[in-house]
C-alpha cells in the first residue's frame, strides 16, 4: 500500500484505510475539506470583488487600515508555516521533543497573529468602525473575522496534536494527525496572503 508509514510510524487505523485512489481516507477527508474552503473563501472575496467593482464612489478606509500591522501580522503566520514544517520534519527524524517544540512556537505565533489582530479590532472599534460602518468595513470585518475564526480552529487543532504527543505511549498514533494539521495551517496561511 502506497503511504505505508505516516511520519516515519505505521499508521493506525483511522489512517490506513484507503480509497480507490490509493490515498489514505484522513488525508483525502483533510483535502476534500480544504476544498470546500477554498470555496467559501472564494465566495468572500468574489462578493467583495464584485461590490467593489459595482460602486464607483467605494468607501474607502479612510487611512483606519494599518500596512505595518498587516504586514507584521503577515510575517507572524509565515513564520507560523515555518515552524509548522519544522514540526513535521522533526517528526519525521522521531525526534518527539522537537516536535512538541516547534508545534508549541506555532500554536504561540498563531495565537500572536489572533492578539494583534485583536489589538486591530479594538482600535478600529475605539474609532467607532464597526462591520455596519459602510460596505467596506462589512467585507473587512467579515474577510478578517472568518479568517480568524479558521486560525482559531488551526490552533484547537494543533493543540489536540501537541496534547496527544504528550509521551510515547501515544506518540505513534499521531504522526498523521500533524500532518493533517499541518496541512491545515499551511491553507489558513495561504487564505491570509
Amino acid at each position: 500500500m502506497a503511504n505505508a508509514h505516516a511520519i516515519g510510524r505505521p499508521h493506525t487505523a483511522l489512517y490506513v484505510g484507503s480509497t480507490a485512489t490509493g490515498v489514505p481516507n484522513g488525508k483525502l477527508g483533510m483535502w476534500l475539506f480544504l476544498a470546500s474552503e477554498v470555496m467559501f473563501f472564494t465566495a468572500l472575496i468574489a462578493t467583495y470583488i464584485v461590490l467593489r467593482i459595482s460602486n464607483p464612489a467605494w468607501p474607502g478606509s479612510e487611512g483606519h487600515l494599518s500596512v505595518p500591522i498587516g504586514t507584521l501580522n503577515t510575517l507572524v503566520l509565515i513564520s507560523s508555516s515555518v515552524t509548522m514544517v519544522l514540526a513535521l520534519a522533526a517528526s519525521q527524524r522521531g525526534a518527539i521533543a522537537a516536535t512538541r517544540g516547534w508545534l508549541l512556537v506555532t500554536i504561540l505565533l498563531g495565537t500572536g497573529f489572533l492578539c494583534i489582530k485583536g489589538t486591530e479590532y479594538a482600535a478600529k472599534f475605539a474609532h467607532h468602525i464597526v462591520p455596519s460602518t459602510n460596505v467596506f468595513w462589512s467585507c473587512y470585518f467579515a474577510l478578517t473575522g472568518f479568517h480568524a475564526l479558521h486560525v482559531i480552529g488551526g490552533i484547537v487543532f494543533n493543540l489536540i496534536v501537541f496534547t496527544k504527543t504528550a509521551s510515547a505511549k501515544t506518540w505513534a498514533d499521531q504522526g498523521h494527525r500533524l500532518e493533517l494539521a499541518g496541512l491545515y495551517w499551511h491553507f489558513v496561511d495561504i487564505v491570509w496572503i
